[in-house]
């Protein structure tokens, strides 16, 4: 019997690779549906009624877990695609829900989907679920730690200690308040959604900063952050980001 599955992702090329992994090395999966706006996954979930769903969390507009709030009874095995702090992880465990740091592995996916099966036949997953729901501090989860891809590993780091992104060459660099920046292969965009909050502004499409560390404005068009260091704002961003900061 094939267990019905369903892949929410904001990023289609993350989804094609899921499901091409999916397809390669999980044979007993049938992906029924995929779906690029968690704003339409109610929907689609409350009529397809999926034995699995993977539901990467940070996307824009709703998380994975907003996303899982609005059902009132949600009896779906879930594997999360996450890309937040220890302390989530360890959230998720405790309710024995499946999770994948990105970028995938192979073995990792093989093991989750392993687990979920066997959680699939015992029924269980609406208990789980919901203690998830009742448990979780969810908004507070998105603002406390990001974990990130560097050359060296995966680096945990505390949001409030970020001062602005910077995009290289299809990198990352991640710059902070009191130690040296690190190198992260994903690209600006990918760091846009996940820091997408009043406290970030995305003031060039190369830079993102954190509106916190702004030390002044200069009318040159850069804007100083940390003390000494300036970050062009693109002149098509300018009249609104000084409005921002008069209302601020």
């Amino acid at each position: 019997m094939k267990i019905s599955t369903i892949i929410i992702d904001d990023e289609p090329k993350a989804i094609a690779i899921l499901q091409n992994k999916i397809e390669r090395l999980c044979p007993a999966l049938e992906v029924i549906a995929t779906i690029e706006d968690p704003k339409n996954a109610f929907e689609i979930i409350s009529e397809k009624r999926p034995d699995l769903v993977f539901i990467d969390i940070a996307m824009p507009g709703m998380s994975g877990f907003e996303l899982l709030e609005q059902f009132s009874h949600p009896d779906f095995e879930i594997i999360f695609a996450t890309a937040f702090d220890q302390y989530a992880l360890d959230a998720i465990k405790h309710c024995a829900i499946g999770y994948l740091v990105k970028p995938i592995d192979n073995e990792d996916l093989v093991e989750a989907i392993e687990h979920a099966k066997r959680n699939i036949e015992d029924k269980n997953a609406l208990k789980k679920n919901k203690q998830l729901i009742e448990n979780l501090g969810i908004q507070k989860f998105q603002k406390k730690k990001l974990v990130i891809p560097s050359t060296d590993g995966l680096e945990f780091v505390k949001v409030k200690n970020i001062t602005h992104c910077e995009g290289v060459d299809g990198y990352t660099k991640i710059h902070f308040t009191h130690r040296k920046a690190i190198l992260s292969s994903n690209s600006i965009g990918h760091f846009k959604k996940l820091l997408d909050h009043k406290d970030f502004y995305h003031v060039h499409k190369s830079y993102i900063i954190n509106m916190s560390h702004i030390s002044r404005y200069l009318n040159d068009g850069y804007v100083v952050i940390n003390g000494d260091i300036a970050v062009p704002v693109a002149r098509s961003k300018r009249s609104d980001f000084l409005n921002l900061l008069k209302n601020e």
